[in-house]
C-alpha cells in the first residue's frame, strides 16, 4: 500500500422539478454514480420518500422504486429532490 487513505465529504443540492420529470431526474441521479441519498419533497416541504442510492437498492430496488416515484408525481405537480452526494477530498498520510 501507497500509506495514503482517502476521505470523503457529503455534500447537499436540492433540485425543484415538476411532477412530469420526477422520474426521468432520479434516474439521472442514481446513475451518476456519486449519488448516496435522494429525498423527495413535496411543494410543502414534507418528505415523501426516502431512497438510500447505493448498489443493493440500484441493482434490486430500482424499478420498484421508480414505480412509486412515478406514482407520486401523478399526484402532484411540484417536488424538490434532495440529492446528497459522496465528494471526495484531498489524500492524507495513513
Amino acid at each position: 500500500m501507497n500509506g495514503t487513505t482517502q476521505q470523503a465529504t457529503t455534500s447537499t443540492e436540492k433540485i425543484d422539478v415538476k411532477g412530469a420529470h420526477l422520474v426521468e431526474r432520479v434516474k439521472e441521479l442514481v446513475h451518476e454514480g456519486n449519488v448516496r441519498r435522494i429525498v423527495l419533497e413535496d411543494s410543502d416541504g414534507k418528505t415523501v420518500m426516502e431512497v438510500p442510492v447505493t448498489v443493493g437498492v440500484v441493482g434490486f430496488l430500482l424499478a420498484p422504486t421508480v414505480a412509486a416515484i412515478g406514482a407520486l408525481a401523478a399526484l402532484a405537480a411540484d417536488y424538490s429532490i434532495e440529492v446528497e452526494r459522496e465528494t471526495p477530498t484531498r489524500q492524507t498520510p495513513a
